[in-house]
């Protein structure tokens, strides 16, 4: 009935009226659901992270360094949910909860007394005002690369909603200084302090160093030109040493100790779907990883190759529902960059799965890679036909739904992780 008479208004009204509708029900909404749990966000020191890719990581390495420090808190990722070191899954299938689950978050997290709320915060939530009223203490920005154009339309569109977060005027932000919208966000003040990390020579966490290993990556920060830390984490690649700087600027601000950064940055032994090793000891490497944009896709390929021995098995496809524009990208760095793709169905929503392989095809086409592709649609054949080509040396990358524990396929949810699926074949 409720969805009937949303559609009724929508045709009754004029596109731009709708979207007043719209903002003035998101903006009360928020109040109200807000006020129902006592306003729980009022007095909590949040720092929130906002991107295009890396947010996940970026906020389990500043939890792991704020923990080391001593300090209390309570995370909100894409992949995992944490209040007080009770940890859980996040098997929402959303980075942001609905309005009504972020404010019982933050009830938890004053209950539980945290020093500190990390969070990532979405274009789409920051749009929709689903976190209006929450007091941001810290805003940190990863990067922004194209995604969901489907819903901004354009990057500058895309842009200004997560300028949002920065517009508020927070005590602290942090930027990437080698991000291409870097000047786009730098104009933003921040009411306490901002610092920059990067390889640039005037980011104020400067990358100096950097050793890519199989299993882990180590690097050298230069902070202030003075400040010297030898970084070395679990998680390999070239992106996992830029969040972990970024985690890395955020707490120097904040004040953390630098052994308790070192030490914050060492226990973080993986995130469930970003870079994850699923099984030990076949001889060749099993990857899941959640990237599903062309920089996230390109990153992990060109991190995949340069400490993999022999051949790099890609097994991927792509989202519906969403910007239809990045799927030829896709496929086309996936020719340049993988010795084998297979291309499989991810997840459709209400899309012809078909049709979405199409167009991902056709970057691959484009870039004269059809003798390295074979298509199958079903994504658990798909994975077992990786694992039935694979050889020793060799790294599988399977992309595109990392930690999620299920799909949505024409409409309907559907129990399935690919790191469960993989282990349950090769049993």
């Amino acid at each position: 009935m409720k969805q009937k008479l949303v559609r009724g208004v929508r045709k009754a009204l004029p596109s731009g009226a709708v979207q007043q509708v719209e903002e003035v029900y998101r903006k009360g909404r928020v109040k109200l659901v807000s006020a129902r749990y006592g306003n729980p966000a009022k007095g909590l020191r949040v720092i929130a992270v906002t991107g295009t890719n890396g947010k996940t990581t970026t906020v389990n390495y500043l939890n792991e360094i704020l923990k080391e420090a001593g300090q209390r808190t309570a995370m909100f990722s894409t992949a995992v949910i944490e209040v007080a070191g009770d940890r859980q899954l996040n098997d929402l299938n959303a980075t942001v909860g609905t309005t009504d689950r972020m404010q019982r978050f933050f009830r938890d997290a004053k209950r539980a007394k945290v020093d500190y709320v990390v969070l990532e915060i979405t274009s789409h939530a920051l749009h929709q005002h689903k976190l209006d009223g929450v007091p941001i203490y810290m805003a940190v920005m990863t990067n922004l690369t194209q995604d969901h154009l489907d819903y901004h339309h354009t990057m500058e569109h895309y842009a200004a909603a997560k300028a949002k977060l920065f517009a508020i005027e927070p005590h602290f932000i942090v930027l990437n200084r080698d991000d291409e919208w870097f000047d786009y966000y730098d104009k933003y003040a921040a009411a306490g302090q901002k610092i920059t990390y990067g390889t640039h020579d005037e980011a104020e966490a400067k990358i100096d160093y950097v050793k890519l290993y199989k299993k882990g990556s180590e690097a050298t920060v230069v902070i202030d030109h003075q400040t010297k830390l030898d970084l070395a984490t679990a998680l390999p690649g070239r992106f996992n040493v830029y969040n972990m700087t970024a985690a890395t600027a955020a707490a120097y601000l904040l004040g953390v100790g630098l052994t308790d950064i070192v030490e914050g940055v060492a226990n973080l032994e993986g995130v469930p779907g970003r870079f994850e090793r699923v099984v030990e000891g076949l001889g060749y490497d099993v990857v899941v990883d959640y990237a599903h944009t062309p920089d996230a896709l390109q990153q992990l390929l060109e991190s995949a190759k340069s400490i993999t021995k022999n051949r790099v098995i890609l097994v991927f496809g792509a989202t519906g529902d969403r910007d239809k524009g990045k799927r030829p990208i896709m496929g086309q760095i996936a020719a340049e960059r993988a010795d084998r793709i297979i291309l499989t169905d991810e997840e459709s929503y209400n899309e012809d799965p078909h049709a979405i392989r199409n167009q991902v095809r056709e970057g691959i086409e484009s870039a004269g890679a059809t003798a390295k592709l074979t298509e199958i649609a079903d994504r658990r054949e798909a994975i077992e036909k990786a694992l039935s080509i694979a050889k020793k040396g060799d790294m599988i990358l399977i992309t595109g739904m990392g930690h999620e524990q299920f799909r949505i396929v024409n409409g309907e949810r559907l129990p399935w992780n690919d790191a469960d699926v993989v282990r349950e074949i090769l049993a």
